[in-house]
């Protein structure tokens, strides 16, 4: 049996006293996360061999509970405070000789999932509860499809999802490139439409010394979540567009970092259109072979029909790391503080009492900073 897993925990507060509160611009689907967690949070996983057949494929469960609790609450793992759920739960027949070495699985899992570190934004993620055909090689490149209901355990209605991938191009030295269709069929409740989304993403290695990635999709109708079911009462004139553009550099042992941008355009037939930039960069640098400092500054802006969004965020972070001084090293403990600093119209489209409201912890204050101390860690 294989045991592993994912964890971060900590303590926070704020500048103006009280529990951390943290920074994200309202509307923007991600925020900066160092020294920007206001969580308690646990990935706990179980991976067990069932079956083991003469041809060399096997037959597994794979399972894993999620565990999540705001700061200032009770750790109740529960409640509007919190949760905790079986998030993952599938069998998997892997190595298959009748699938060119590819795998056949059923339940619910985190399948495909591309993310930003920094971020944590999961631009493209195929993760559902269906069943799949994994890798499928056929010649040199790699074949998979998903059929899917649901994105996630608090989606409704159920819709039918088909996700469709092609892995292994090889378009120059280093370089590999992955194509994804995403078909959303029309529910069955009224005023629903189907819809639909592609993705092309390219990987270079040794860039730099590092992995750059460079990914666009482009989606219509409730396609628009863009790899995720979007809003099933949008039709074919909604559409939305995305370039992601990250790079992971380690140019020595101890000078490592990410570096981040996210443009992504919403186009609505109403009127709501929406336009998001991110632009973010967490740069790591090992003075020792166990402490190094992080350092992260960002912005996010949002140009809606009611204005301009802005928010800047900063964050400093002496980090004792026992495994080493790579930026991708856990476990990690970290000292930080962190300001930001957003406009009125951040200000205004801000939901009451969070962080950047006027009746949150800042109050009428268009700035504010947190401190405090976390752990984060991931094993296999």
């Amino acid at each position: 049996m294989d045991f592993s897993g994912y964890l971060r925990s900590g303590v926070g507060g704020s500048t103006e006293g009280g529990t951390q509160s943290c920074f994200q611009l309202p509307g923007a689907p991600s925020k900066y996360r160092l020294g920007n967690e206001c969580e308690q949070y646990f990935e706990l996983a179980l991976q067990q061999d069932l079956l083991s057949f003469g041809d060399g494929s096997t037959i597994g469960v794979y399972s894993m509970a999620q565990l999540y609790n705001q700061y200032g609450h009770s750790l109740k793992f529960s409640d509007e405070h919190g949760f905790s759920r079986l998030s993952q739960w599938y069998v998997e027949w892997k190595d298959m000789p009748a699938l060119n070495g590819g795998s056949f699985w059923f339940g619910r899992r985190w399948y495909k999932r591309n993310d930003i570190h920094m971020s944590d934004f999961f631009y493209w993620n195929q993760s559902s509860t269906g069943f799949g055909f994994n890798e499928v090689s056929i010649g040199d490149l790699k074949y998979s499809y998903v059929f899917s209901r649901k994105d996630n355990q608090d989606q409704e209605p159920y819709v039918n999802r088909h996700d469709f991938n092609v892995d292994g191009f090889e378009p120059n030295h280093n370089g590999k490139l992955e194509v994804g269709f995403s078909y959303i069929q029309k529910p069955d409740s009224r005023d629903a439409h189907s819809g639909w989304s592609l993705a092309i993403q390219h990987k270079q290695k040794d860039f730099l010394g590092g992995l750059n990635t460079l990914a666009l999709q482009y989606g219509r109708g409730p396609g628009t979540g863009l790899s995720y079911t979007g809003d099933a009462s949008l039709n074919n004139g909604d559409k939305s567009w995305r370039l992601v553009e990250y790079f992971d550099w380690e140019m020595t042992p101890r000078f490592s970092g990410q570096f981040a941008v996210v443009y992504q355009k919403d186009i609505r037939p109403d009127g709501d259109d929406q336009r998001w930039l991110s632009v973010g960069v967490r740069p790591v640098y090992a003075f020792t072979e166990q402490f190094k400092l992080s350092a992260e500054v960002a912005r996010d802006q949002i140009k809606a029909s009611n204005g301009t969004r802005k928010l800047t965020k900063f964050t400093i972070a002496p980090t004792w790391s026992p495994a080493g001084p790579g930026f991708w090293k856990r476990p990690e403990i970290r000292l930080y503080y962190t300001y930001a600093a957003w406009n009125e119209a951040a200000q205004r489209a801000a939901a009451p009492e969070s962080t950047l409201s006027d009746t949150g912890t800042f109050g009428s204050d268009r700035h504010g900073a947190n401190f405090g101390m976390q752990l984060e860690y991931w094993w296999k």
